[in-house]
């Protein structure tokens, strides 16, 4: 479902990203973990189209992300780290606008609304200005405004970050909710995600894969998921985390 082969971007001369190389089957949830600036976020643009990489290749449902931009945003939901709402819009408003913009049928809307409606659990405050919603609400007005259109594939990036324990709970419930039918990846650095969410494992530090692979093998080499992503990470791209990167199963001991 999602492709991504050697995949670099720099930012003038700053690499945020070296030679990136994962794949993400149909159905399953990606835990995309790694420090701040480990470039979790500029993967996540890139894979959205959002920006361009500096070499490498990235499809999405077999569409390429360089050559066929507008067709992989049909194709994805995607819920940046700062979520986008007008806030002077009420939700239904918002919701309504975005379906325009996502070219859903008028006849098809209502329906498509009351679902997200519904989904999102966002019926006590479907008139309320975004404004004024706490910051787990306007979280679900984001989720929602990622499903409306009932992609293949989910973006999520820090989609709990924030967030108090009540919403965070509510947020891990829809992630949850759409893992049966949807491939998601779920860019975070919070390691409880991963336990609650995914198995999948990719751990990014200084621009490059430290590790890809489950998360029952980073337990089971290091005690526990805190262990294997300090040990991974403290060392930087090229120290202890790439030494200790080669003694894990599915690494393959060699820069990704």
């Amino acid at each position: 479902m999602i492709e991504v082969s050697g995949l670099t971007k720099f930012y003038g001369d700053f690499p945020a990203l070296r030679d990136v190389t994962f794949t993400v089957p149909k159905g399953e949830i990606l835990a995309f973990l790694g420090p701040n600036g480990a470039g979790k976020s500029t993967t996540m643009k890139i894979l959205t189209g959002y920006i361009s990489p500096s070499a490498g290749s990235a499809t999405v449902a077999g569409t390429d992300v360089i050559e066929h931009p507008l067709e992989v945003r049909r194709r994805i939901g995607y819920l940046p780290e700062t979520t986008p709402l007008y806030y002077d819009m009420q939700v239904n408003e918002f919701l309504s606008f975005t379906a325009r913009l996502r070219g859903i049928p008028a006849s098809e809307r209502p329906g498509r609304l009351g679902w997200v409606a519904e989904m999102c659990h966002l019926d006590t405050f479907w008139k309320r200005p975004i404004g004024v919603l706490s910051r787990g609400q306007k979280q679900r007005v984001g989720f929602a405004q990622a499903i409306l259109h009932d992609p293949e594939v989910l973006i999520l990036d820090e989609p709990t970050a924030g967030l108090d324990p009540n919403q965070i709970l509510d947020v891990r419930a829809l992630i949850r909710r759409f893992s049966q039918v949807k491939t998601i990846v779920l860019s975070t650095h919070i390691l409880q995600e991963v336990d609650a969410l995914s198995d999948h494992v990719i751990i990014v530090n200084e621009g490059r894969i430290v590790a890809d692979t489950r998360a029952g093998e980073l337990r089971r080499e290091h005690g526990s998921l805190e262990q294997a992503f300090h040990v991974l990470t403290k060392g930087g791209a090229g120290g202890n985390g790439q030494r200790a990167r080669a003694a894990l199963p599915g690494t393959g001991g060699t820069d990704a």
